[in-house]
């Protein structure tokens, strides 16, 4: 990453505009309301109720007026939370099972009577680009990205560049059609499931060879299933969630003991999911077995997210990252020249860090400190008393896009613990770093503050020398000559620090 992308720039500041996304999907439909302010977007509502569309589409492609019933009736209740908004500002779209309807325009029209805004229904092409847009403006992953999306009636995979799709699929096989067609009872056999599984690998074994010479940097799976297979994984098997061959084949094993799907009892298992969760699980790993995935990871932005950054043309950045900085500097009207001074320590003092633990994941770590060190001071807008509480609690209750959960989490610990005395157990546990990286990025940002603490007043630390021993408890800080004498304000600060320090069995020393 450029060093440029961490620097807050002066934001263009105007009044929110209120926008709706709204997924009419096979399974569930789903509404998302946001404000897009200060060039980001604020998520106001989620609304999701289960519809199972699908379930009513028959062999003749013939949607049953139950279903229909069903969908309007949804809708009559989105209608209500959209009362006021214009039509501009809203965006509806209907997935597989109202395209491969033929009756649809029976559902567009009792839909029209309770429901004021169009509905378009897009092909699975367009479907597929849109979920490919709302993963990549909303998760960290940059470079090439392979993105799967198991819907309730079809399975879209894309691969794509940064926000651009190369190429996108969408294929009929989803938990809901495959759960009426496969488990028509609701009974689990092995040959129930064998059958689900080479359905699947038959609708999308075409694409495997032009997919795998593309290539991918990362995969990341979006919608109910994949998150519905990340739970059960982070509550059963790992708490970081992610789902690899191995651990789909342990999830499978598990559920063919049982022999319908009122029996099934997985940690992480939402009762709205039993009935297609393991239809999904086939599809999964049929997708798993073609594409020759190692890992994914789930992504909690798709289709709906799509749709919505669709809305507004202004979103697509380099750095998505940078976007959410932008808006929170704005929001919380942060003093953006104590964050760069912040920020240039940090950097100075992260580059002479090198004992990490978890050394695949160095870039990572020193990017969210970064981050932490720009955004640490977000909570002065509710009281200077406590800020490293109101900053830890805004960020991590906030949407961030562009900082997957585990690492919203880090920057939320980081700044919780800037300054004041803590213990080691107040840190907690995390899936993805190693405690004494955490502790490492902790103690970096501390010094970061504490050396500008007087702002504007604050010396500039142009040489520094940071030496750590083997197991990184004993720092040693060497400074210029004379800078320690003519700056008694900061010698105080490490006299308090190492003390905090010595009081939780680590040392730091400074000459």
């Amino acid at each position: 990453m450029k060093e440029e992308d961490f620097i807050l720039t002066p934001a263009q500041h105007g009044e929110g505009r209120e926008i709706a996304a709204i997924d009419l999907g096979s399974n569930s439909f789903h509404m998302i309301v946001a404000r897009i302010v200060n060039g980001s977007i604020q998520i106001l509502s989620r609304l999701k109720q289960k519809v199972q569309l699908a379930e009513g589409l028959d062999e003749n492609s013939v949607l049953n007026q139950a279903a229909i019933t069903r969908g309007v009736n949804c809708l009559s209740l989105f209608a209500e939370r959209l009362q006021g908004f214009p039509p501009e500002n809203v965006n509806v779209v209907g997935t597989y099972t109202l395209r491969r309807a033929i009756n649809n325009d029976e559902f567009l029209r009792q839909a029209q009577a309770v429901f004021p805004y169009p509905i378009n229904i897009i092909s699975g092409q367009t479907e597929a680009k849109m979920i490919y847009s709302g993963v990549s403006h909303t998760q960290p992953e940059s470079g090439r990205k392979l993105v799967i999306d198991i819907g309730g009636g079809s399975t879209e995979i894309v691969i794509g560049d940064d926000f651009e799709p190369l190429i996108a699929e969408s294929r009929h096989m989803g938990c809901v059609s495959f759960a009426k067609k496969f488990f028509p009872n609701g009974e689990i056999s092995q040959e129930n499931f064998n059958r689900t599984y080479q359905s699947a690998v038959n609708k999308i074994e075409d694409l495997a060879f032009e997919y795998r010479q593309l290539g991918w940097q990362a995969v990341l799976g979006s919608s109910g299933t994949i998150k519905t297979v990340h739970q059960v994984i982070s509550a059963v098997l790992d708490p970081d969630g992610l789902i690899t061959a191995g651990r789909l084949d342990q999830l499978i094993k598990r559920v063919l003991t049982v022999h319908h799907f009122d029996q099934l009892k997985l940690a992480g298992l939402n009762e709205d999911r039993i009935d297609v969760f393991v239809p999904g699980l086939a599809i999964l790993n049929a997708v798993f077995d073609v594409f020759q995935i190692e890992q994914m990871r789930y992504s909690d932005g798709a289709l709906r997210e799509g749709v919505m950054y669709g809305l507004e043309k202004t979103f697509q950045v380099s750095n998505i990252r940078q976007r959410t900085a932008e808006a929170l500097a704005a929001q919380f009207n942060l003093d953006r020249a104590q964050a760069e001074r912040v920020r240039q320590t940090a950097r100075l003092l992260s580059e002479q860090f090198s004992d990490w633990k978890r050394l695949e994941l160095t870039e990572e770590m020193r990017e969210i400190l970064l981050w932490a060190a720009l955004l640490h001071e977000v909570g002065l807008v509710i009281n200077h008393q406590g800020v490293q509480r109101h900053s830890a609690y805004i960020l991590q209750n906030s949407e961030l896009p562009g900082f997957d959960k585990e690492q919203q989490c880090l920057l939320a610990t980081l700044i919780r613990f800037h300054i004041k005395p803590f213990k080691l157990p107040e840190i907690g546990q995390f899936a993805r770093y190693d405690n004494s990286d955490v502790l490492a990025l902790l103690r970096l940002l501390r010094l970061a503050v504490l050396f500008n603490k007087s702002r504007q007043a604050s010396v500039p630390i142009s040489q520094i020398s940071l030496k750590t021993d083997r197991t990184s408890k004993a720092w040693q800080l060497k400074f210029a000559e004379g800078y320690l004498s003519n700056n008694p304000l900061n010698y105080n600060e490490l006299q308090l620090e190492q003390s905090i320090l010595r009081d939780i069995g680590i040392r730091l020393d400074f000459e």
